[in-house]
């Protein structure tokens, strides 16, 4: 690592150069990356709800659907509406209830049909759109339709909450780095002794954020909470090394070594410091990559691949961005405003025991608390109540007591009693008030083939019968998760080939899909951290008591939504913990490696672990503050609750872990102390036995 850290320093002006040109591709990449909005689309393929989703694409061309409701409108008008909305590229077809009466005789129309699209007050024109929801051609398409809507039409459906999503991330992405970014940059001016330093630091974590967002492009497309989120944890996170490197860089500068001499040796140390603490942190969004919901893979890899390339940065081009600004940050200095804990380094050794006893007092109600917390699915619930998809939305509820619409497959080979059956045990599930199939065109003795094939080719395609059934649940609740169990086994027990789909059934998935992903996510990241830090520090005790600290903040962090009342999004419980952890252990690390040095030079435990406290407390605060800065700033600013519940989450978490570790982690060491010194591996020398 000498030799090379030799070559950074000798070639800084190079490096910066060929930095800075690889600026271009990733740019380039950036633009290139495209943004899913659709959440739902990372349900695994092999999901009834999914493979029906496929169905309904390929052989009803239904797969994405949205409905109008049209209030106190002429039927003229109607019809000129739904020549204009046929005429949008992307939109495949529109239908009402017009449309029937044109191309059967109106006798035939079934009763259901004509109540579920006209309540007499209200019409209901549906739209099917060539491509999936969250596709761009679809989202397009629905912008052009919300342009031609006047105050008498309302739009929803989860085509117009998947495009709405998308106008508010475009609208507030810069706003969140800009705020990220100027919270930080105070943090920093107030951590920091000089003032030029915090500029350099955003400048070199700037090219990390800007390679990492251009490699996505090999990603083929990363979700919208992806792009939201990456940037700003990437911040928060690569600071610590930033900070590390100036200054381990300032401490050589004090032994009399030359500029060139001392950025060596602080490359060196930082990429030996930094190297336990950057793989926990990789490890922990790695982790992410386990879950069966595919959107942990493109959280994950993201954001692992962030971290990897801010080290990168951190040993690479930073000393290079200070050898070359070394003047301007020495000349400028500034009082460091964020001081070293002394009062707190002696209180921790002090009350030891009082901390403890309070740390578990604490610990109990938050556990039980945390598994309390109310959690929500449904994508509707994270936007703003004046946005086009909630209004459309309520419209279906209030007019038609249709919030969510099943659509349920069955094989086409079915015999009439069979067929009869089914629709019986779809009539009768409790919340469904209104089913319509092929078979309600068709009276006594009419046979199919007399039904125009306009008709036909809705309910009956590629050897599948498609069956509408509105519920009057609103989805992702308890009661319409049940509701779609309840159909699954009315209608399997008839046709074990049968298939129910929409977005009721997909978010039903989703919630089954989450519990288990929760388990699973927080286990492999704990193994996965517990077992760098064996490996690092050459131990079976030292994993356990960093862990277990951070863990205790993971707690505390997720239990505090049930005492407020607050209802999370579905994906904060399961990534929180994961990212928490990753981004916080460093904090235990540091605290963990300075006690051993203290111990290595001869101190006794008490004094070791109040040096510690006190040297490592101004760096922990400033780590921990502008991870808190960058986060809350986004869930300030956001109108997207899945952002704003998220970023909140994270920034307390921030502070909850920065607290955990300047008070309980060192109480735990006085207690624990002596178990983990004889249970790790050369863990003192000579120097270190006990007085």
């Amino acid at each position: 690592m000498r030799k090379i850290a030799e070559q950074i320093v000798k070639k800084r002006v190079l490096i910066l150069v060929l930095a800075t040109v690889l600026l271009v591709p990733s740019l380039v990449g950036y633009i290139g990356t495209r943004i899913n909005y659709d959440i739902l689309s990372y349900l695994p393929e092999q999901l009834d709800s999914i493979q029906g989703q496929e169905i309904l694409d390929q052989q009803f061309h239904a797969a994405s659907m949205s409905m109008i409701t049209v209030e106190n409108m002429e039927k003229k008008q109607v019809d000129r509406i739904e020549e204009k909305i046929r005429g949008i590229d992307g939109v495949r077809d529109v239908m009402g209830l017009g449309d029937f009466l044109q191309t059967m005789p109106p006798e035939m129309v079934p009763q259901d049909l004509r109540g579920m699209l006209d309540n007499g007050v209200c019409q209901l024109l549906l739209v099917t759109f060539e491509e999936g929801n969250g596709s761009d051609r679809t989202l397009k398409a629905v912008d052009e339709i919300k342009a031609m809507m006047n105050s008498q039409m309302f739009l929803g459906g989860l085509a117009a909450v998947i495009n709405d999503t998308k106008m508010l991330i475009e609208q507030e992405l810069p706003l969140y780095v800009a705020v990220a970014v100027g919270l930080s940059l105070v943090v920093l001016f107030l951590g920091l002794r000089y003032s030029v330093a915090p500029l350099i630091f955003l400048l070199g974590i700037l090219y990390a954020v800007l390679y990492n967002f251009g490699t996505n492009i090999f990603l083929g497309e990363v979700s919208y909470i992806t792009s939201a989120l990456a940037a700003i944890l990437q911040l928060a996170v690569s600071m610590d090394f930033s900070i590390f490197l100036l200054e381990r860089y300032d401490e050589e500068l004090h032994k009399g070594l030359t500029s060139q001499e001392a950025m060596t040796e602080a490359v060196v140390n930082t990429f030996t410091a930094i190297s336990a603490s950057s793989l926990t942190t990789i490890a922990g969004f790695l982790a992410m990559c386990i879950m069966d919901l595919k959107l942990g893979t493109d959280m994950g890899v993201v954001m692992a691949k962030g971290v990897v390339l801010g080290v990168f940065s951190a040993v690479v081009i930073l000393p290079a961005l200070i050898l070359v600004f070394d003047k301007p940050i020495h000349k400028h200095k500034h009082k460091v405003l964020i001081p070293k804990l002394r009062g707190v380094a002696k209180l921790t050794t002090t009350h030891y025991k009082a901390i403890l006893i309070i740390a578990v007092v604490l610990l109990i109600p938050f556990g039980l608390a945390q598994k309390k917390t109310d959690v929500y699915y449904n994508l509707l619930d994270s936007l703003p109540q004046d946005l086009t998809s909630t209004a459309g939305t309520q419209k279906l509820r209030d007019e038609f007591d249709m919030p969510t619409t099943h659509f349920i497959l069955v094989s086409d080979q079915l015999s009439r009693p069979q067929m009869d059956k089914v629709l019986e045990g779809i009539r009768t599930t409790e919340g469904i008030n209104s089913v319509m199939t092929l078979d309600k065109f068709l009276g006594a003795g009419i046979p199919e083939a007399m039904l125009p094939e306009s008709i036909r080719s809705v309910f009956s395609a590629g050897g599948w019968k498609m069956i509408m059934a509105n519920s009057s649940y609103t989805s992702a609740t308890p009661a319409q998760n049940a509701q779609i169990s309840e159909l699954e086994n009315r209608v399997k027990a008839i046709d074990p080939t049968a298939l129910i789909t929409g977005e009721g059934a997909l978010n039903r998935d989703l919630v089954l899909i989450a519990d288990h992903d929760i388990q699973m996510v927080n286990i492999v990241s704990i193994l996965a951290v517990f077992a760098i830090i064996a490996i690092s520090f050459k131990s079976l005790s030292v994993p356990i008591v960093l862990v277990a600290a951070i863990e205790m903040a993971i707690t505390i962090n997720m239990g505090i939504p049930y005492f407020e009342g607050e209802t999370i999004p579905f994906i904060a419980s399961i990534v929180i913990g994961t990212i928490q952890l990753g981004a916080t252990i460093d904090y235990a690390i540091l605290m963990m490696t300075r006690y051993q040095e203290e111990r290595r030079v001869g101190k006794v435990r008490r004094d070791a672990v109040e040096h510690a406290v006190y040297t490592c407390s101004s760096s922990i605060l400033t780590s921990g503050l502008s991870f808190f800065s960058a986060t809350v700033g986004v869930a300030m600013v956001s109108k997207i609750d899945l952002i704003r519940s998220l970023c909140g989450m994270l920034a307390r978490g921030a502070l909850i872990s920065m607290t955990v570790i300047l008070l309980v982690l060192p109480a735990l060491l006085m207690v624990f102390g002596p178990i983990v010194e004889k249970t790790s591996f050369q863990f003192l020398n000579k120097k270190g036995e006990e007085h």
